[in-house]
């Protein structure tokens, strides 16, 4: 299909043997993809890279490429480890051995700190069917191997409403601070029964609610007009929404969420110590 000519004056070596497109952009798909041809198609894409694959998001481009393949010397910009997979374990997506969504969540909450698993695999399962149950499972399968109680702790702190990393790491810091586990995407409806907003996290019965602002919020304007009539009307329901942005201190995030929480119990107190009117004759 390519002459020795056109491969080296269109195409650059991304490994041995493996070429991509000059110019073309360089994404963690198609890391994966070239990793998986680096391994003469022997390998099975895993860890972020499986990830990828399967639809996930927010996945940085710059990331080495994740294959469990039985080679202890892979070039720049590839990670391989050797590790043992059933075959209900493997799925091909695009033509490539890859792990199943539930291996995939299992290997990067084995092999990633806590934070960073626990993102990695809400994205994982905004993208796929992924079961938390299956996961366990496989944890059972592998009980006593290296980095599986670590897992177990990821796996159940994972939430799929999660849209952001940034609303992962909100969510896990009000459960590190002591605060009840807070429910992801609320929905608020109005007087006719039907959805108006949703809230990214919070305590329906408090209505109290958790967002993390990104750049889009304050660089797209029509996002910007949105989001000020959707607060509008959660605040005429009744809703405490504390916002949150990325200049904002751990520490002050938690006090007002505190604050709100206790704001919110206080006016619950009082409306049901009110007592009826009474008509005097």
């Amino acid at each position: 299909m390519l002459t020795p000519y056109t491969l080296r004056s269109r195409f650059v070596a991304v490994h041995h043997d493996v070429y991509l497109a000059e110019g073309a952009e360089i994404s963690a798909v198609t890391r994966a993809q070239a990793c998986w041809l680096w391994s003469r198609r022997q390998g099975v894409v895993a860890g972020f890279s499986a990830a990828a694959l399967h639809g996930s998001r927010w996945i940085d481009a710059t990331r080495p490429a994740q294959i469990i393949y039985h080679n202890r010397h892979p070039p720049a910009g590839v990670r391989t480890w050797a590790d043992q997979l059933a075959d209900d374990e493997i799925a091909v997506v695009g033509g490539i051995c890859v792990t199943t969504p539930a291996r995939t969540a299992l290997d990067l909450a084995r092999r990633n700190q806590l934070g960073v698993a626990v993102s990695a695999i809400d994205a994982l399962g905004q993208a796929t069917d992924l079961k938390p149950a299956d996961v366990e499972l496989l944890a059972q399968r592998y009980r006593g191997r290296r980095g599986i109680a670590r897992a177990r702790v990821a796996v159940d702190l994972v939430d799929t409403g999660a849209e952001s990393p940034k609303e992962t790491w909100l969510r896990l810091l009000l459960i590190r601070a002591g605060l009840p586990r807070p429910q992801t995407q609320i929905a608020v409806r109005n007087v006719f029964g039907w959805i108006e907003a949703r809230v990214d996290m919070g305590w329906e019965e408090l209505k109290v609610a958790a967002e993390y602002d990104g750049d889009q919020h304050r660089s797209d304007r029509r996002q910007f007009v949105r989001d000020v009539h959707r607060l509008e009307f959660l605040e005429r329901a009744g809703w405490i929404v504390v916002r949150v942005v990325a200049e904002d201190h751990p520490d002050d995030i938690v006090r007002r969420v505190r604050d709100a929480r206790a704001r919110a119990r206080a006016r619950r107190a009082g409306s049901h110590c009110e007592l009826p009117a009474l008509r005097l004759k």
